[in-house]
């Protein structure tokens, strides 16, 4: 299997690497109850989603 002849400069793995740091969470808030929530995920709340309850939540 082949060797790379030189290696490469911390310039050019730098350029690599710029894609792998981590993004944070998008956090939206529930129509509903207005509590955050992540987006498209049914509100851990209330249980609302796309404005129907899809989920009993026990009252506490």
């Amino acid at each position: 299997m082949p060797n790379p002849k030189r290696r490469h400069s911390k310039t050019r793995t730098a350029k690599r690497r710029t894609h792998d740091a981590l993004q944070a969470v998008a956090v939206g808030l529930c129509p509903q109850c207005q509590e955050p929530k992540p987006p498209h995920i049914v509100c851990p709340t209330c249980g609302y989603y796309r404005d129907r309850q899809v989920r009993e939540v026990p009252e506490e």
